[in-house]
């Protein structure tokens, strides 16, 4: 099967019938209980997130991973196409945990469950369970994630970018969540909400727009680009707006509430 990344309602209807397909639902679960895209399975947010402080937005251990991906019916083969009811945040983090897990076969619902309402697609409000397989995740692809340590390092040498997802008050540091505010050093603010359109159902705005507003601030894909937020969740979403226009990414999973809770890191408050 070849589907984009990014794949709109109207294709997704298409390819309902395929018997490779995996469609996750990461919404909320009385959004899923109400109405669901026709066979998603409905995945807790928690099932892809360590879930331990100070950084509970750390991948899970590979035994609980393999565990889940069993439970999903995951095969090599499988197409996986993710959605929540928050714009994407959540379908965007477990489009990570698959690059992570090295599952390549996935796509992005834009807009998720409202978009997908929105355009009258069918529905339903029977919960899914697939027929279980035996995933074993044998490894973690390094490549996609970036450790407190080696972040540390690069920011010495300048040699990434950082796209801080979180609100702008966040960033400067007038709203802290961790024992300190404030953003990494050299880091660019840009809201994932930003990238949204609220009059297009949570779609993503047009990409090239975004992009020229990412590249006003110095984010553009000539280096490897950083994204995070407070737990790697929002920045799930920056993630795949990075892979879709093409750019080199990972993530920084231990995100603010990592680097905010250390005393040693060091951190920036001006805006």
């Amino acid at each position: 099967m070849t589907l984009p990344l990014i794949i709109e309602p109207s294709q997704l209807v298409a390819k309902l019938n395929d018997e490779n397909l995996l469609i996750l639902d990461l919404g909320k679960i009385d959004t899923y209980q109400s109405a669901h895209v026709p066979g998603a399975i409905h995945v807790p947010p928690s099932d892809i997130q360590l879930g331990v402080p100070p950084a509970p937005g750390l991948l899970p251990e590979q035994e609980r991973l393999s565990l889940l991906f069993s439970r999903l019916g995951l095969t090599p083969q499988t197409h996986v196409v993710v959605y929540d009811d928050d714009g994407g945040p959540w379908a965007g983090r477990m489009i990570w945990v698959l690059d992570a897990i090295g599952h390549k076969h996935y796509s992005f619902l834009n807009g998720g469950i409202h978009s997908w309402l929105a355009e009258q697609c069918p529905v339903e409000s029977k919960a899914n369970s697939a027929q279980a397989t035996d995933y074993n995740v044998e490894g973690i692809d390094s490549s996609v994630t970036i450790d407190k340590n080696q972040l540390l390092q690069a920011i010495e040498k300048s040699s990434i970018q950082i796209w801080d997802a979180r609100s702008m008050a966040e960033y400067t540091g007038e709203k802290a969540i961790s024992k300190r505010g404030g953003h990494l050093p050299g880091a660019k603010s840009y809201e994932f909400s930003r990238a949204l359109d609220t009059s297009a159902h949570l779609k993503l705005r047009d990409l090239n727009e975004v992009k020229t507003e990412l590249n006003a601030l110095g984010i553009n894909g000539e280096q490897i680009i950083v994204t995070h937020c407070q737990t790697h969740r929002r920045s799930g979403l920056t993630y795949v707006i990075c892979k879709e226009l093409g750019w080199p990414v990972q993530a920084y999973a231990g995100s603010w509430s990592e680097w905010g809770n250390d005393e040693s890191t060091p951190i920036e408050t001006n805006s």
